[in-house]
């Protein structure tokens, strides 16, 4: 990457329940508070990335700011946006055509469950494929369940590992006195909570919480003199295999298996060079499928491969160090917060959850649709 980019800025808004403020006021806080952070004004923002909204969401996302950019963006592949959004800005910061880009997402996901507004569900019928899957009626859960069911199936995958990601999770959230949930699990907690997809339990899904955040980035002359250390764009990534489940060749092989690999090669490092992982997790079978699809562990290994509690904070391979969406904050689409919690950590500002020795390189991806489409970004500091 012939010019260097750099995260100079990340902030969230208040998350958990904020029922008296709109998702616009969550980004505005969010944002507010990034540029803060990072030193630059208003007024610098050329660059608009965000999504989530109605038709021409970011031109009134913009109006609202007080901005009128030179570029936007809206893309929108979930929870994998915000990372893909990072390739893409850093495309356009290297040839010039913006100097600062603002990466800004909010919802109000979950105040809007008590105005019987629901987040997830499927049309009753669909165009091409998917006409002959939503007229069964699946629901985003049952779709990763299905996964799920087919890695049991397959690698003996039990639910006891399953839960073993859960239980890690809560113990980094644990540091974490942002984070929703703090109190510590145990595998029979998960185990004995309700079934919600056959074999997904409640605490194997993520949380759902109100919540905005934001990441500015710029260019590398701009970055120098920027209030805190950079944290650089090292590789970046994407990858989309499908939308409708009955065009997924493979529940089992998660499409990270080629973002991150791109990713990792434009970085010049390799898997076991990373000291800190955020991974997207909206049930703990996401972060079973992308630890294998990363090539940290083989096909089918992932169960046993988390079971003696390398992911928290302290063990051999520190992931999802705030909580991540199983326990911390998910407004809807987590994977702006994995950029977030990576350059916190890297710029050593993670507190109590604070990866020791300090880490050098960090890798966050984030997975959307239905296990549909995967970004990887590598970030590391000098």
């Amino acid at each position: 990457m012939d010019r260097r980019c750099a995260v100079v800025g990340v902030a969230e808004s208040e998350f958990g329940t904020v029922p008296n403020k709109t998702a616009f006021q969550l980004q505005v806080d969010a944002a507010t508070a990034a540029l803060e952070d990072s030193g630059l004004q208003r007024d610098d923002i050329d660059g608009l990335f965000s999504c989530g909204g109605p038709m021409m969401y970011p031109l009134e996302l913009g109006e609202y700011l007080g901005i009128s950019p030179r570029y936007i963006d809206s893309t929108q592949v979930g929870g994998s946006t915000w990372e893909l959004f990072v390739q893409h800005a850093v495309a356009a910061l290297q040839v010039g055509q913006i100097e600062v880009a603002l990466l800004v997402y909010g919802s109000t996901a979950k105040s809007d469950l008590k105005r019987g507004v629901r987040f997830g569900d499927m049309p009753p019928a669909g165009r091409g494929p998917g006409q002959f899957e939503n007229v069964h009626g699946p629901t985003l859960i049952s779709k990763y369940a299905m996964a799920a069911m087919r890695h049991m199936h397959e690698f003996g995958t039990t639910s006891e590992q399953l839960a073993r990601v859960s239980v890690d999770t809560r113990y980094n959230a644990s540091l974490n006195p942002l984070a929703t949930y703090r109190d510590l699990i145990t595998v029979e907690d998960v185990l004995d909570s309700r079934m919600i997809a056959d074999p997904l339990h409640l605490l194997d899904c993520c949380i759902r919480s109100d919540g905005g955040g934001a990441v500015i980035l710029t260019t590398e002359e701009r970055a120098r003199s920027c209030r805190k250390r950079p944290v650089w764009v090292l590789g970046t990534a994407g990858a989309q295999s499908h939308l409708s489940m009955s065009q997924w060749p493979d529940f089992t092989d998660l499409v990270a298996r080629r973002s991150a690999a791109e990713a990792l090669a434009k970085a010049g490092v390799g898997i076991n060079d990373i000291d800190v992982f955020e991974l997207y997790d909206s049930f703990t079978i996401t972060v079973l499928l992308t630890l294998e699809a990363l090539g940290l562990c083989g096909r089918g290994e992932s169960g046993a491969f988390v079971s003696d509690g390398k992911l928290r904070v302290g063990g051999s391979l520190p992931t999802n160090t705030d909580g991540g969406g199983l326990s911390c904050n998910q407004p809807g689409m987590r994977g702006l917060f994995l950029l977030i919690e990576a350059a916190r950590q890297l710029r050593g500002e993670a507190g109590e959850r604070q990866v020791q020795p300090r880490p050098e390189l960090a890798l966050c991806n984030g997975t959307g649709g239905y296990l549909s489409s995967c970004g990887t970004v590598v970030l590391g500091v000098d």
